[in-house]
């Protein structure tokens, strides 16, 4: 099947059949795994920093989901490794406007440029467009996005956001690792780049650490392209392989998540123990504020049997964390917050298992 072909299919469908071998008697139906440093000399490729054909069968694959034919998906060696990358767009000393609440390895890059004076960081909650047009005023370089927010689950009306930024100037990046592909398409509303931790949804498997970014624009392309040459930060042949066969079961995955969530954060809002649930749907994150404070939601995680307490999310297993446990994160995510990654357990065998240790903790 050809790549023009591609975009006229259906996100399911265009995940099973993108990124193949050519049709052929006796080929294999999945791509090769190319593990080589040096190419011989004559061809497209010379040197494995510059490119590798298992990284083409995944950048496809996502670049179909993510946009058209005139889409280019690049992998990185992480999801930092991308979110590195793209903010490389961001000219020395430039003006970044930030959400308030965002991924803390993001912010955190951020923080550190700001106190070598290569960047000016300016926070803002992107759902008060008028606060953003103020802040844009100021001069702004590149707008960064997260809807919704992680952890807190804000969201915001990104198409709106996009046209502010455009309007001052600003280039605007989305981390759309939360949404995937199937949730959102973030250059249809505009987006400059898009942004991947493909080590969550994309592979699935809790395996790899794999990042990407995903433009329609080809001189960004160019510069992100660039980046990961010089600066070295490129994936392995096998974890890129990995991600794309975790890739082929995305819709499968996503579906039973998204409904498995939508589910238990139904039942959460009644829960007696829970203050509050976050979850703006759909999606299979939800944040949850647990009565009796931080000794409370550090003991729902020591009292759970079936989610797993860890950091990552978007694996097949569902797992839960208090996010302030992690000295990054801010002091405006509540001392009680469990961020919960819903997975593809039976829903009720979740629920009965993070049930029993709200109610045995907190009585």
């Amino acid at each position: 099947m050809t790549r023009d072909h591609i975009p006229h299919l259906a996100p399911a469908t265009r995940l099973v059949a993108s990124g193949r071998p050519e049709r052929r008697p006796g080929a294999p139906v999945n791509p090769e795994l190319v593990l080589s440093s040096t190419f011989v000399a004559g061809g497209d490729l010379d040197y494995a920093r510059a490119g590798n054909p298992t990284w083409s069968a995944f950048e496809t694959t996502l670049a179909s989901l993510e946009g058209d034919e005139d889409t280019t998906a690049l992998a990185f060696a992480s999801g930092m490794a991308a979110v590195s990358a793209a903010l490389s767009l961001l000219p020395h000393g430039g003006r970044v406007i930030l959400p308030q609440h965002c991924y803390s390895g993001t912010s955190a890059l951020l923080d550190t440029w700001e106190r070598q004076g290569r960047a000016a960081v300016t926070r803002v909650d992107l759902a008060d467009l008028d606060g953003l047009h103020a802040a844009l005023a100021n001069g702004t370089d590149l707008v960064w996005v997260e809807s919704p927010t992680n952890p807190m689950l804000e969201v915001c009306d990104v198409a709106a956001v996009v046209e502010r930024a455009h309007a001052a100037g600003a280039l605007v990046v989305e981390d759309n690792t939360f949404n995937t592909p199937l949730g959102r398409r973030p250059l249809d509303d505009g987006v400059d780049v898009v942004v991947h931790s493909a080590t969550k949804y994309l592979a699935g498997h809790s395996d790899v650490l794999l990042g990407a970014t995903v433009t329609n624009d080809p001189e960004l392309a160019a510069k992100l392209t660039q980046q990961r040459l010089l600066g070295g930060a490129i994936p392995g042949p096998f974890e890129t392989w990995l991600t794309l066969r975790g890739m082929r079961t995305l819709h499968l995955r996503w579906e039973r998540a998204c409904a498995n969530a939508a589910i238990l954060a139904d039942r959460l809002r009644n829960h007696a123990r829970v203050e509050r649930v976050r979850y703006p749907g759909p999606g299979a994150i939800i944040a949850i504020e647990v009565n009796g404070g931080a000794e409370a939601a550090m003991a729902v995680e020591d009292a759970v049997e079936l989610w797993l307490p860890a950091t990552s999310l978007g694996g097949v297993e569902s797992m839960l964390e208090r996010r302030r446990r992690h000295a990054l994160e801010p002091a405006s995510v509540p001392d009680n917050l469990l961020r919960l990654s819903v997975g593809v357990e039976d829903v009720d065998d979740l629920w009965l298992d993070l049930d029993r240790a709200l109610s045995v903790v907190t009585d």
